[in-house]
């Protein structure tokens, strides 16, 4: 795949493509004079590249962009979600294998958060994924303190407000009680800061364990704590469709 068309391609997508950072960091990164090509230091995000150029982030130079590609990992509890940590806590980037190269995680999941993180090479895959437009749904199993009732978890259809904050609708199964402890399948789409805890807080419930098992349709499936799989390219393709499979280059 060519790295820019031939009328040029925006730099914040050249340096997305190439797996650096997402098409938003990257914006960040030259809005901070942090980006060069052929030794000019960038200003604005519209400058346009044809992919042959000298490109550099804080004086690395990018990789050659290669097709996007996409992995699922089982992210194990005790993990940060990103590259760099202010509190010099373990990073999900930091226990993928080094094989992967740099890549970037579509969303994330919070430190006491396990199961399947979707991670790519390519930041405006990441992106699109990510959009609220594409509405995939993420699934959760929920282990939490507390008893409830499946017409209680019925009514979270309808969305619920906690805390001054309104999340959409949510479907919620009641699996089991085990003992003090609820375990519950739930599907949300919106993916807010900490939904699924503040949701189940809402019913008086305490989330004491939380696995994603499903982002759209890829799937933790047997997937073991700590491993990473690659989705073949075929399969990407065909699970994301002709109009986003396009719009990222595949």
């Amino acid at each position: 795949m060519n790295s820019a068309s031939r009328e040029g391609d925006r730099i914040a997508k050249v340096i997305a493509r190439a797996g650096v950072a997402s098409r938003r960091e990257a914006e960040r990164l030259i809005a901070e004079g942090r980006v060069t090509v052929d030794g000019t230091t960038l200003t604005t995000p519209a400058h346009l590249v044809l992919g042959s150029e000298d490109i550099r982030v804080d004086g690395e130079r990018i990789g050659t962009p290669e097709g996007p590609r996409l992995w699922r990992y089982y992210k194990p509890v005790g993990l940060v979600t990103t590259h760099k940590d202010p509190q010099d806590r373990p990073t999900v980037f930091q226990n993928l294998p080094p094989e992967l190269g740099r890549v970037v995680s579509v969303g994330r999941l919070d430190l006491n958060t396990e199961g399947l993180l979707l991670v790519t090479n390519d930041g405006g895959l990441s992106r699109v994924l990510e959009l609220p437009s594409t509405a995939w749904k993420r699934r959760y199993r929920v282990r939490a303190y507390g008893r409830t009732s499946q017409t209680k978890l019925d009514r979270l259809k309808d969305g619920v407000t906690y805390e001054g904050v309104t999340y959409g609708s949510v479907e919620a199964k009641l699996d089991s009680q085990q003992g003090a402890n609820s375990w519950i399948t739930l599907s949300i789409r919106e993916g807010k800061n900490r939904e699924v805890r503040q949701v189940m807080r809402s019913l008086d419930l305490t989330v004491n364990r939380l696995i994603r098992v499903a982002y759209g349709p890829f799937q933790l499936g047997a997937l073991k704590e700590g491993a990473v799989e690659e989705v073949p390219g075929k399969i990407l393709r065909e699970q994301l469709g002709k109009k986003i499979s396009t719009e990222v280059g595949l």
